[in-house]
Parts: C-alpha cells; sequence; structure tokens
C-alpha cells in the first residue's frame, strides 16, 4: 500500500484481521452443523437452527451498529463488536457443560451480533487507511483474507471438531446410557478451539483500544423514510435478490458436509476437505475471476449468466449420484461468488440521498440465510433426501437470474 506511516500500515492489517476472523467463524459453521446434529441427534430441520440463529443477528443489529457507528465512533464499535465475538466465543464452554442444544445456539447469536457491528465497521476503515486512489484495491484485498478463511476453516474445524468422539457403528453397539455420555463428551470437543478463538478476540480487542485509528466523519444528510426509499424498482428487487442470495449460499455452505456423506459416501473429515479445497477455493477463485471477467462482460450480464449456471448445476446436484454430485456443488460456489457485492452495488446504483438507506435494506436482507436453510432441512426430512433439499437454492437463483436480467434496470421515479 503506497505512502502509508508505519502506524497506519498497522492499523490496515489489524482492519485485514477482522475480515479473516469473520469469515473463519462463519465457516465453521457448516463443521457444527453435523458435529451437533450428532451430538444431540437432531433433524436435519433443527440442525439448521444453526444457520437461523446467525443470520437473524444481522436482521436484529443492522440498525442497531449503524446507530453505534453514528453516535460513538468507528473504533468504538469495532470494540463492541469485538467483545460481542469475544463473548459468544466464551459461551461455547457453558454451553457444552449444560448440554443444552439452545445454549449453543445463544452463543452463536451474540457471535453473529458481533460480527454484525464489525462488518458494519471495518468495510469503510479498509476503505479510508491509505491513498484514496487505491480504496477499492485495498477493500478488495482485504476481502480477499475472507475467501482464505473460507477455505482453511472447514479443514482445521474438521481436524480439531469431527474427529473427537466415537464412530456411528461404535455408537450402535453401546447402551443407551454408554451412548448418552459418549455424545455428551462429543458436544464437549467446542469447548478448547471456541476457548482459543475468544482468546484471540480478546487480545485482538485490546490491540484496537490502544491504536490510534482515523475516525470518519460523516455529513449529516436528511432522513429519508424506507417507503420513500423503496420508490426504486431495482432497488426493491436487489433487496429481494440478495435475501434469497444469501439463503442460497448460507444453504450451499452449510449442509455441504450432509450432502457430500448422503450423496457420495465421504466421511465427515473428507467432506471437509473438499469443503474447504473444493467450495472455499472456488469461491475465492470465483471472486477474482469475476472482477476479471467485468473487465468485458456487463455486470449485470455477467449476474445473470452465473445464475444459470448455478441453477444448472443445482439441477445436477439433484438429480445425480456419487462424486458428481459433489463436483456439481463445487461448481455452485465458484459460480455464485460474484453475487453478493454484485447485487449489492447494482441496488443502490443512482440513489443519490436514499443511497445510506438502500446500502441498510439490502443488509438487513441478509436475514435470507436465516429462512432458506430450515426450509431445504424441512424437505431433506420429509424425503430422507438432502438432494432434493437442494431445490432450494434452485429457485432462489432463478430470483437472481431475473435480477441479473430484468430486475436491475433503473426506472426513473419522481
Amino acid at each position: 500500500m503506497p505512502n502509508k506511516t508505519a502506524s497506519t500500515r498497522f492499523a490496515f492489517i489489524m482492519i485485514t484481521s477482522l475480515f479473516f476472523m469473520w469469515g473463519f467463524v462463519h465457516n465453521l459453521d457448516p463443521i457444527l452443523i453435523p458435529h451437533l446434529k450428532k451430538s444431540f441427534s437432531l433433524s436435519t430441520l433443527q440442525s439448521s437452527l444453526i444457520d437461523s440463529a446467525v443470520f437473524i443477528a444481522y436482521f436484529v443489529m443492522a440498525l442497531p451498529a449503524g446507530y453505534i457507528m453514528k453516535t460513538y465512533g468507528y473504533k468504538a464499535g469495532i470494540i463492541t463488536g469485538l467483545a460481542l465475538f469475544a463473548i459468544g466465543s466464551f459461551l461455547f464452554i457453558p454451553a457444552a457443560n449444560t448440554q443444552q442444544y439452545a445454549f449453543f445456539l445463544t452463543a452463536l447469536f451474540v457471535i453473529a451480533c458481533g460480527l454484525t457491528i464489525l462488518e458494519t465497521a471495518a468495510n469503510p476503515y479498509a476503505s479510508l487507511l491509505g491513498d484514496p486512489a487505491s480504496a477499492t484495491q485495498r477493500l478488495n484485498f482485504a476481502q480477499s483474507f475472507n475467501g482464505l478463511a473460507a477455505t482453511l476453516a472447514p479443514i482445521i474445524g474438521a481436524r480439531i471438531i469431527l474427529t473427537q468422539g466415537a464412530s456411528d457403528e461404535v455408537l450402535s453397539k453401546m447402551t443407551d446410557s454408554a451412548k448418552q455420555i459418549a455424545l455428551a463428551s462429543e458436544a464437549a470437543s467446542v469447548k478448547t478451539p471456541y476457548f482459543i478463538l475468544g482468546s484471540i478476540i480478546v487480545l485482538i480487542a485490546i490491540i484496537f483500544a490502544f491504536i490510534k485509528l482515523p475516525e470518519i466523519k460523516e455529513e449529516a444528510t436528511e432522513g429519508k423514510s424506507i417507503l420513500h426509499t423503496l420508490r426504486h424498482s431495482h432497488l426493491r428487487w436487489a433487496v429481494v435478490a440478495q435475501f434469497f442470495y444469501v439463503g442460497a449460499q448460507v444453504c450451499v455452505f452449510s449442509f455441504f458436509i450432509l450432502f457430500a456423506i448422503k450423496a457420495a459416501g465421504l466421511d465427515r473429515v473428507k467432506a471437509a476437505d473438499y469443503l474447504g479445497w473444493g467450495c472455499g477455493m472456488a469461491f475465492m477463485i470465483g471472486r477474482f475471476a469475476g472482477t476479471f471477467f467485468m473487465r468485458y462482460i456487463a455486470p449485470p450480464k455477467l449476474l445473470a449468466f452465473y445464475a444459470a449456471m448455478c441453477v444448472l448445476l443445482c439441477l445436477g446436484a439433484i438429480l445425480v449420484k456419487g462424486m458428481p454430485a459433489v463436483y456439481c456443488v463445487i461448481g455452485i460456489a465458484f459460480f455464485m461468488s460474484i453475487m453478493f457485492p454484485t447485487i449489492f452495488s447494482l441496488g443502490i446504483n443512482q440513489l443519490d440521498a436514499d443511497t445510506e438507506m438502500g446500502s441498510s435494506l439490502i443488509i438487513m436482507s441478509i436475514v435470507g440465510g436465516a429462512l432458506m436453510p430450515p426450509i431445504l432441512g424441512y424437505i431433506s426430512d420429509r424425503t430422507q433426501n438432502i438432494q432434493l433439499g437442494y431445490i432450494v437454492p434452485l429457485v432462489c437463483f432463478v430470483v437472481i437470474f431475473y435480477f441479473g436480467w430484468k430486475g436491475h434496470k433503473v426506472v426513473p421515479v419522481n
């Protein structure tokens, strides 16, 4: 990064670490789903509540996060977000001790509340720290560490969490009391990794408390109502498209391990490796490739093409068996990689004074990640076929295709 002082460079390194940390903890959720599903003998629908607990927090905390930034400043917001992140991580210890699934969901909700605040603060700071001419480059560089976390978290998490406990074959031979003790011990295996994670976050929070960060000065803008902002039809479609996109992404990543086990007969650790080296790597490469393609292809057209490819790959994930089905899902990860930022930028296009409210509405639509996974889980439980559940992301990508094809177009309003 050009012309940075040592202190500014260090501040940027610390901000970039946040992108990695929230990417890492988000991508532990696909590890927690099969782990807690086995430990608590949950249905697929019940295990999907892990995603619901996380993404409902984005809806609940979106507006409070903005209030914290405006009232107390971005540095205070970052420290508040890190504090909630750490508290939620430490709550995994009493959750494991009490053996209550609801306690685990509460801990995840608290973590996600912290992540909402962090994501609200970190993006403008990544742009702020340095030469304004290279702001976009800095932000993309910081976001690449989120993709790196998507690759590493499943691989590391599987070896720390999924390798603990007895196999299904061993459990089937145990008495009910012995099986209950074994599963309780397995659920407790999350205590050490989340204690370490919480401790790292506390250390990062302490560092942020002592480093000097420039405050972002925002000009006061005339408040706009939600109804006033929603006059823009392309924004309405962007909110809908982002709702379905986040729902699709969470379904694809969170259920991948269960999908790979059922569709291709992989064991849990091997499935997690395919999630990391396959889906995570494909997602990261897809972002770089999509950025390159946008030099030559208009973003809406590329978005529509990528969405159409995801629809076809979802059909493959539903209809084929074995490793080809797994490869179809990895392909989905590649083609959905550009969707969040592309939908966001097209949605706030030409909003002018409504831009701030429009941005908040699109961020709030992340709640789709809380509502779509239970639908997939319900279909999977009812049909006893998780592959059929992938009709959910298929429908989501159809909506995104329409947004890229037609819904993104700006219609003048009075």
